[in-house]
């Protein structure tokens, strides 16, 4: 599709994937609904347009893994759907993750390996914001400059809520454009993570500068259901009763 984007079918595609994700959610019992929800169009962007065969992703922020297995099923592999990911190659999972800070130590050191064994391909690991207070990060970054892992891509799910509370208010990042360049790291920004245009278009650019990048990218949590958008409460918690039926309204699923 990358050499013809149809919006259009994306945007159709990722309606569908909050369908599905929203009723796992109410089959399995269980919810990381806002955080699932704001990373749809990357995820999409990435497995239908961006990644190449030698690049591999990760995701870090593992506790909103249902749309991600979900979306590795329509692509032909059979992932355990579940909150924490077990590492199982042949279904699309490169690595253990679901604890906060650790995938994007793995990639970094997946990066360097391919770096000295001479192996194309790029690692891309999504990253939530709340991550971005972990210790693990930082020297994370700290080695990819050090190392100039031009293979290595940050994606940060920019969506400034975390499992209690805002961002600013829990531990505010400021200018997070401004860290990651201080790092020595190239740095872009997206300002509305659920355009396919947008995202295409910067996750598609070269990086020429010969460091690793970073792409923040502005999201909504809980994208797709207005009354559920931006709420802290939608991190992690069950879809029932009332708040089942707005759900479905709002999808389309009734």
């Amino acid at each position: 599709m990358s050499g013809s984007v149809m919006y259009e079918d994306l945007i159709l595609k990722a309606k569908k994937l909050r369908q599905d994700t929203f009723n796992a959610f109410v089959e399995q019992g269980e919810a990381h609904l806002g955080g699932s929800f704001s990373m749809i169009e990357m995820l999409i962007s990435l497995y239908d347009v961006v990644l190449k065969k030698d690049d591999k992703f990760i995701l870090s922020k593992a506790h909103a893994s249902f749309p991600f297995c979900l979306l590795l099923k329509e692509k032909g592999y059979e992932p355990q759907l579940t909150t924490h990911l077990e590492i199982d190659p042949e279904n699309g999972i490169h690595c253990t993750t679901g604890s906060l800070g650790h995938g994007l130590p793995i990639a970094t050191g997946m990066a360097l390996a391919r770096k000295r064994l001479i192996k194309p391909g790029k690692i891309y690991v999504m990253i939530s914001d709340g991550e971005c207070q972990e210790g693990t990060t930082w020297e994370s970054l700290l080695i990819g400059a050090k190392h100039n892992l031009d293979n290595l891509i940050v994606i940060v799910d920019y969506n400034k809520i975390q499992a209690l509370s805002t961002l600013d208010d829990a531990l505010p990042l400021d200018n997070l454009v401004a860290k990651f360049k201080a790092f020595n790291w190239s740095c872009l920004d997206i300002s509305d993570g659920h355009s396919f245009e947008e995202l295409i278009s910067v996750l598609q650019q070269e990086n020429d500068e010969g460091k690793p990048l970073a792409i923040i990218v502005n999201t909504i949590k809980g994208k797709g259901i207005k009354a559920f958008e931006n709420d802290p409460a939608w991190h992690a918690r069950k879809v029932k009763g009332e708040e089942m039926k707005i759900g479905k309204k709002e999808l389309g699923l009734v």
